[in-house]
């Protein structure tokens, strides 16, 4: 018996694009095409298993009729394999087994009744367990990889879904001048997209492993399948052994061209043969960073500035850090993070800054007074006013925040928000009357001025910053150009 290789290591054939390439979001492959040639193949293995059976079954009938009807021995195995183009047609392969069965068929004449006898009771049954075997493989393969590409088809749709739902709003923000929903804006989109993306890829990979196993698992179980038809022939032939030398030497002749078959040859003929469907395994698997998609690097889809910022809260009146970030649709939206895969993309909280009162900026701290429009519409209608106090890691940063949001504002105010006052001396304060009153910072950092909304004035004439000498006296000293 030849010892049998590795029927993995010629693998073919279909490679998928290297790392460096970019690859298409939605792949025009069908991803059941492996799993149904697996099927059929399995069914072709069925049917030759099929043929075996009922070679044996027929011959123990024969034997039991002495040889009468031995005519119908050679009927089972008269028509051509079905599914013949999966196995190799050249000689030394399981079509060159059956067409020696015929030939040798043709010379037996006479059988024996306890033949039949023996054959029925330990050569069949090899190969009824074995039929059932590849009956359970092909149950074990529409479950398992059937279902994965199914799951990877659905997975697409939804992909490709939200993609055209990005490209509709692209195109809306060209015409429209971006002048759209929280969320349909092309930044939110965009990152939905990456999230469904990445799931979908996910459920790709994960079927793309399961068909390698399933294809590396074929290369054994097919190793098996000849095994046992060796060793089916070779009881076969102990049976027949107590039988006329011409018989025994014809039914040898069968069992050695079984034999001789490699537990390979039929694999490697059939990955050659099917090189552009099956998948090689050492091909790179798939990355979202490796992806592009259309509209991906859209002007309206680049925030004018992201970060992270320090929002106080309204009930606990502590300041919670989260992801910010300004899009050219004059949305100022809040994330709990950057991260587009962990979860749905989807704002905490959106300000539309046209309809916002942007107050003035005063060291790390600015105070934007607004709608949170991220609810949908049936939401913004319900929505109230709220005053936004948010705090930058440092004053640069706050200023640079400031400058872009106060561009978009639709309003801007040179209120300053509270400060934190130092303990320092008390320091003087002109009264209402023209006299000068001493007031201590702790006096004054328990009325901290509101953001006044009331009679601003339009961005476009914003009042110029309150000078030094003009400002109020809080306990820190001012510095010029600061809000």
């Amino acid at each position: 018996m030849t010892t049998p290789t590795s029927a993995t290591s010629a693998l073919p054939s279909r490679t998928f694009t290297n790392g460096s390439v970019d690859e298409d979001a939605i792949p025009g492959e069908d991803t059941s095409e492996v799993t149904k040639l697996f099927s059929e193949r399995l069914q072709a293995w069925k049917h030759a298993i099929a043929y075996l059976e009922d070679y044996i079954t027929a011959t123990e009938k024969v034997n039991s009729t002495h040889g009468k009807e031995y005519e119908k021995v050679l009927k089972t195995v008269s028509s051509p394999l079905k599914e013949g183009h999966h196995f190799d047609q050249s000689l030394g392969g399981i079509a060159g087994v059956f067409e020696n069965v015929r030939s040798n068929t043709q010379g037996i004449s006479n059988a024996h009744f306890d033949t039949a006898k023996q054959l029925k009771g330990s050569v069949l049954p090899l190969f009824e367990r074995l039929h059932t075997e590849i009956k359970n493989k092909s149950k074990e393969l529409t479950k398992g990889a059937g279902k994965g590409s199914k799951a990877v088809d659905k997975a697409r749709i939804v992909t490709q879904k939200h993609i055209e739902l990005l490209g509709s709003h692209t195109a809306a923000f060209e015409s429209h001048g971006g002048k759209m929903t929280a969320t349909e804006d092309p930044y939110v989109l965009q990152r939905g997209v990456m999230h469904r993306l990445n799931r979908q890829i996910q459920e790709e990979n994960n079927n793309r492993q399961d068909l390698i196993s399933v294809q590396n698992s074929f290369a054994q179980f097919e190793a098996h399948i000849i095994q046992t038809v060796q060793h089916g022939l070779g009881q076969f032939m102990q049976v027949m052994s107590t039988m006329q030398e011409q018989k025994k030497a014809m039914y040898g002749d069968m069992v050695g061209k079984s034999q001789a078959v490699p537990l390979d040859f039929e694999w490697n003929g059939f990955i050659q043969r099917n090189s552009g469907i099956l998948i090689d395994p050492s091909a790179p698997t798939r990355s979202v960073t490796n992806v592009h998609f259309p509209n991906q690097d859209h002007k309206s889809t680049q925030p004018l500035i992201a970060g992270s910022l320090e929002r106080k809260g309204k009930i606990m009146r502590s300041y919670d850090t989260n992801y910010y970030v300004v899009t050219p649709s004059k949305f100022l939206h809040e994330f709990k993070t950057d991260d587009d895969f962990a979860k749905d993309p989807v704002p905490e909280v959106s300000l539309y800054l046209p309809d916002c009162i942007v107050g003035g900026c005063n060291g790390q701290k600015f105070n934007i007074k607004g709608k949170d429009v991220s609810k949908g519409k049936v939401g913004n209608t319900f929505s109230m006013n709220h005053e936004f106090q948010f705090k930058a890691h440092t004053p640069a940063a706050a200023n640079q925040w400031w400058e872009i949001i106060r561009q978009a504002a639709g309003s801007v105010t040179n209120e300053l928000p509270e400060s934190s006052v130092p303990t320092s001396p008390v320091t003087s304060k002109t009264s209402p009357g023209g006299s000068m009153s001493n007031t201590s910072p702790v006096a004054e950092s328990k009325q901290p001025a509101p953001l006044q909304t009331q009679n601003i004035e339009a961005k476009d004439t914003v009042a110029s910053p309150t000078p030094l000498s003009a400002a109020p006296a809080s306990g820190v000293e001012g510095k010029p150009g600061q809000y």
